[in-house]
């Protein structure tokens, strides 16, 4: 009986591995295949660290229980490596340096949540906005790439513009993307160099109207362009993430919780992939060495990531260590915003700043502007 026992565990166990092997393999070429027609493969690809990990547990598995089979998930890891490497920073320096070269800007891009406050004096006892706007000074950056900025021309609500030139960002250009009573948010960039052009484009409906920008810096002897950009959210509202945490627990109305979420990842992931291309295109006709900034709402192992890149550098990956988390909402393994750098530009530094003031965390990186005199 026990022998029994033994043997039909370990065709589950194989059935099992294949299974996952499986979803494992189809996860790491969902980059490869657009959205609009196969976004089960996006949704599948969100899975993407938990098949890790499962792959991962059967290599120490089949070590102990039956070393011979242990080729299987390790094949399969080797498979994926491409989908892993960028999954995973290895470089073990992401650190604070607050100096700088001469050479180099410093590039801050950072989903600012609307900084929370929005009305003057409605949150005296946190002051979260205070603590941001700190956070934003502390970093002696050249360049600010902020997503979901707000500002107000209504004396009852907050100038954010005033306060970042008062900070010593004397130039800016900003594209509100919603708008209501003098109220303003949208994606801005602010530098500490002059801006000798700047401009947008605006995604297509029936996508929320938000917009890709940038502006071109005069840099010494150099001209860089440098984007940002907020892209389709899944706008999951405090029901839904209420729904995730009953799902996640087995509780009632799992079927009709799950469509409802099913469905709104899938929106999001076609819209995203629309941009996404968008996006590609407009990278590709610029004429200047370029950064790219922003708030992807999208995985690392994805089509809008990787149509996005394209060739760029991931400033993570190149000096980042681990897994990189950036939105602290629901899964650890959330790394949906970004720094690209172009090829002829060198990457010195990049950081996280871990506070949660706002939904999302901050990331810094330190360029170095390669003259091509």
């Amino acid at each position: 009986m026990p022998s029994l026992i033994r043997k039909i565990a370990k065709k589950a166990s194989v059935a099992i591995n294949l299974f996952t092997a499986v979803l494992f393999f189809l996860s790491c070429i969902a980059p490869y295949f657009n959205p609009e027609n196969w976004w089960m493969l996006s949704i599948l690809g969100i899975g993407f660290p938990i098949l890790i990990a499962i792959q991962i547990g059967f290599v120490f598995w089949w070590l102990i229980t039956k070393p011979k089979l242990v080729w299987l998930p390790l094949i399969v890891l080797l498979i994926g490596y491409k989908s892993i490497g960028i999954f995973i920073g290895v470089q073990f320096n992401e650190k604070s340096n607050s100096v700088k070269s001469s050479s180099s800007i410093r590039i801050v891009s950072w989903n600012v949540a609307r900084f929370r406050e929005w009305r003057r004096n409605n949150n005296k006892k946190s002051q979260v906005r205070l603590k941001m706007l700190q956070q934003l000074k502390e970093q002696n950056a050249d360049v600010l790439c902020l997503q979901e900025f707000f500002y107000s021309t209504d004396s009852n609500y907050y100038h954010n513009i005033k306060e970042l030139k008062k900070m010593g960002y004397p130039y800016f250009y900003f594209s509100y993307d919603a708008s209501k009573q003098q109220q303003y948010v949208g994606s801005a960039i602010f530098s500490r160099y002059p801006i000798v052009d700047s401009g947008k484009v605006r995604y297509s409906r029936p996508s929320v109207p938000e917009a890709l920008i940038y502006v071109d810096l005069k840099i010494k002897n150099e001209t860089i362009r440098v984007f940002t950009t907020h892209l389709q959210s899944v706008q999951f509202q405090k029901k839904d993430y209420e729904a995730i945490n009953e799902i996640t627990k087995a509780e009632d109305s799992l079927f009709v919780h799950s469509k409802t979420i099913l469905s709104k990842l899938k929106k999001a992931i076609k819209y995203r992939s629309t941009q996404a291309d968008v996006v590609r295109k407009i990278l590709d006709d610029s004429p200047f060495p370029k950064i790219m900034c922003g708030d992807l709402n999208d995985i690392p192992n994805s089509y809008t990531y990787f149509t996005i890149r394209g060739d760029m550098q991931d400033a993570f990956l190149k000096k980042g260590m681990g897994i990189g988390r950036t939105f602290n909402g629901l899964s650890p393994t959330l790394r949906i915003d970004y720094i690209f750098v172009e090829k002829s530009l060198s990457i010195n530094q990049f950081r996280r700043v871990i506070n949660n003031y706002s939904d999302h965390y901050m990331l810094s990186s330190d360029i170095q502007i390669n003259n091509r005199e």
